[in-house]
């Protein structure tokens, strides 16, 4: 199986349908917040890949995934069903969206994009700097103990009931934040392309803004 062999080190329920995995660091593997990796298992005798982006402020001993589980997808329920000391595969990391801890950060959210989007507004939190978290969701907030301690540390907070993006409520909120730091937006395609319009919207450039398409 291509990519590092690396051990499942701890898996955890962080909100409905949805796990956050400990990996292992293998050696000589460093990754800033916002960037993925892909991360392949064999289930039930098939080959199966994914990508991920990780949920970490930081890579130490060990980095952090956040994976939604589908019912009926081929690779989250198994991943969901570890207990930990299991072996999975992962290659990279990957992407160019990275947050280094240089400025201001407005993280916007919806459902599965909340582990990045935490991640980075916690690394910009630990560097010192301001940070806002928009996080529309449906159902019930994952993470929800770490958006706590981040609206602890002083960090701005929105949660957003709701499945789609563009609706009227997000778009304020993006608007209340519009020139409160830079724009780090993960979600799927409905969900960024309301963003990005909110952000044009309320005088922003949606081109500055990093955004990270889950499809």
């Amino acid at each position: 199986m291509e990519g590092t062999a690396v051990t499942v080190a701890d898996v955890r329920e962080v909100g409905p349908d949805t796990v956050a995995l400990e990996l292992e660091t293998p050696a000589g593997f460093d990754a800033a917040p916002g960037q993925f990796v892909l991360l392949r298992a064999e289930v039930d005798g098939e080959e199966i890949a994914r990508h991920y982006t990780l949920s970490s402020p930081r890579v130490g001993e060990r980095f952090e995934i956040t994976v939604g589980i589908d019912p009926d997808g081929d690779l989250s329920p198994w991943l969901a069903s570890l207990s930990g000391g299991e072996t999975v595969h992962v290659e990279g990391p990957f992407g160019e969206i990275t947050y280094e801890g240089g400025e201001d950060v407005v993280a916007v959210a919806g459902g599965p994009g909340i582990g990045p989007a935490v991640a980075i507004a916690e690394a910009a939190r630990e560097a010192g700097r301001e940070a806002a978290v928009v996080y529309q969701y449906d159902g019930d907030p994952a993470h929800g103990d770490r958006l706590e301690t981040l609206a602890e540390s002083g960090a701005s907070v929105a949660l957003l009931e709701g499945s789609e993006g563009g609706d009227e409520e997000l778009a304020d909120r993006v608007a209340d934040h519009v020139e409160d730091g830079r724009f780090y937006v993960f979600g799927f395609e409905a969900f960024v392309r309301g963003v990005a319009d909110a952000i044009e919207a309320a005088g922003g450039d949606p081109d500055d803004a990093a955004i990270e398409n889950f499809g």
